[in-house]
């Protein structure tokens, strides 16, 4: 065997000083480091890659894979090595380390090596096992953790998003994610990995650990890769399969929890008021609403929010709580956005539906209890006195008339109510009750009030205790025919010619006493009188004289007048 076969062939370093063992008829084999774990031993067919120095009985050294920067790579038992290498490397483990002494007639024997090995030589060898595989070898995959909840696995074609520290069999690394700050991403089962990573990644779960040993025909072969990755290498990747998606894949649903009614769906051009917590695949969060401790509030399938959201709210219902999984081609693509979002990312949103709207919608009147012979309802600038309680479409109650001690009042029609409420109370009867539902543009708008959300959908609970016939728009009061011929003197009741403030106050409560005309319906009947009297004293000096008392009717004509 030539001096080039020992360089290629022979494995670790022989150790000096073993003493003397007299003539042998068999390898010596000292075991002088055996590792805790042993997945593995040598055996006859297996490749191996192994360091080695190699000494005479003096200590003289011959040769050493070590100073020429390589490992030495070869098959076991196959007549490649010297008949002692091939004896002393079987059963061995990877990083166990060995003393071998050889005797001449299992090395070079009687001829040696020319310049190199002398006849009849003992040959000292001290070995370090790197490496060991067979041909027939297959993918070696161990699950190390797996999360519960599992919907899907890697296929082909998939796009995958996935951190791992690569080490060589013996423990050495030489590649990492996690020290470049990033997760590796890439397609499987496309050519871009090696073929043990393409194999190795299929039917993983997001969140899923696993250990992938690899054989060097699987990986890099005989070249290896750079200085890293020598030839003939088993790889071991641990693995930690952050998401992954296909470019195929449109928005996934999950409803996690529907209300037992659900009346109406949100469609396009819907105005949609929600919580959520938005995560990655593996659990980490980036947003929430939550923690602002304020809804989202878009329009749907306008463009306003990412189309994975818009098209993932879609037929969504009052307080359902659904899962949204939205992959990187419907939410922020390859480059991600800000520091919580990286590129290609699964998004999942945890949404939690408020209240919805749309800009067209009325006021919505359920009518709850209508009493029978119900004759008389309710009209604009009616004065009505009603119980209400009002609460979000969350349930979340805002108001109630009830916490005070009497029930609410309102001349409507007079802007003293949002206009939802007051359409809501129309053509109601006395003992009546509704719920209405009230939209934003109908309740408190995108600003909100003291106590209620912007854009809030409201809901009322109503009941109407009692009505009041009202006067017309500008109206104080009105007489059921025509007024007095001679005004003025039947309201100067001692005739002397002015009319103050109690002289007013008494024929205007006589005239309603009598049913010959009526107050604007008020809580405070004596304010209205006391604002009637001050229109009329037009001077103000406390006395309504002949020229100042004018009825509304003459003064609107006057104004046309005026104008024409």
């Amino acid at each position: 065997m030539s001096p080039g076969s020992i360089v290629l062939l022979l494995s670790t370093l022989g150790a000096p000083g073993l003493g003397d063992p007299g003539p042998l008829e068999d390898v010596v084999i000292d075991r002088y480091y055996i590792p805790k774990i042993c997945l593995r031993e040598v055996q006859m067919g297996d490749f191996i890659r192994y360091h080695y120095n190699g000494t005479f009985k003096d200590g003289k050294k011959f040769d050493s894979s070590y100073d020429r920067g390589a490992t030495v790579a070869g098959v076991v038992g196959v007549g490649r090595l010297i008949t002692g290498m091939d004896r002393g490397l079987q059963g061995m483990c990877v990083n166990e380390r060995r003393h071998l002494i050889v005797p001449p007639h299992l090395g070079y024997g009687s001829i040696g090596v020319a310049g190199l090995i002398p006849p009849d030589a003992t040959l000292y060898f001290d070995v370090v096992m790197l490496d060991i595989w067979n041909k027939d070898d297959k993918l070696q995959i161990t699950t190390l953790s797996k999360p519960e909840r599992c919907n899907r696995t890697v296929e082909n074609s998939d796009f995958v998003r996935y951190h791992y520290n690569g080490t060589l069999l013996d423990g050495t690394p030489f590649d990492s994610s996690y020290s470049k700050g990033g997760t590796y991403d890439t397609y499987v089962g496309t050519g871009w990995l090696i073929k043990g990573m393409d194999q190795g990644l299929l039917g993983m779960c997001a969140g899923e650990k696993r250990s992938v040993i690899i054989p060097p025909f699987l990986a890099y072969g005989e070249k290896g890769y750079g200085t890293v990755i020598p030839p003939q290498a088993s790889l071991v990747f641990s693995v930690l399969l952050v998401d992954f998606h296909n470019p195929k894949d449109g928005v996934f649903l999950e409803q996690l929890e529907m209300p037992e009614s659900c009346k109406r769906r949100a469609v396009t051009g819907d105005f949609v008021r929600y919580h959520y917590n938005g995560t990655l695949m593996d659990g980490t969060l980036f947003d929430s609403s939550y923690s602002r401790n304020h809804t989202y509030n878009t329009y749907i399938g306008k463009g306003y929010i990412i189309p994975g959201m818009d098209q993932g709210l879609q037929g969504v219902c009052v307080g359902e709580r659904r899962r949204v999984v939205v992959p990187p081609h419907l939410a922020y693509g390859e480059n991600g956005t800000g520091d919580k979002i990286p590129g290609s990312a699964v998004l999942i949103f945890d949404v939690h539906i408020i209240d919805f709207h749309n800009p067209a919608d009325a006021v919505e009147i359920e009518t709850v209890y209508r009493p029978e012979g119900c004759n008389v309802t309710t009209r604009d600038r009616d004065f009505v006195r009603y119980h209400y309680n009002c609460s979000l479409l969350d349930g979340t109650k805002l108001f109630s008339s009830h916490d005070y001690e009497k029930p609410q009042e309102v001349t409507l029609g007079t802007n003293k109510v949002i206009e939802g409420l007051n359409s809501g109370l129309l053509n109601m009867c006395a003992g009546e009750r509704r719920v209405l539902i009230i939209p934003p543009h109908l309740g408190h708008g995108e600003s909100g009030a003291r106590g209620v959300p912007g854009s809030a959908v409201l809901r009322f609970e109503v009941e109407l205790i009692s009505m009041e016939e009202g006067v017309p728009e500008g109206y104080l009061f009105i007489w059921h025919g025509d007024p007095p011929a001679s005004l003025y003197e039947q309201m100067d009741l001692n005739k002397d010619g002015e009319i103050p403030a109690d002289e007013f106050s008494t024929f205007i409560k006589t005239q309603v006493a009598e049913g010959k005309g009526r107050l604007m319906p008020s809580s405070d009947p004596e304010k209205v009188i006391a604002d009637m009297f001050r229109n009329q004293d037009r001077n103000q000096d406390g006395k309504i004289t002949p020229e100042e008392l004018k009825l509304k009717s003459d003064e609107d004509q006057e104004k046309i007048h005026e104008e024409l």
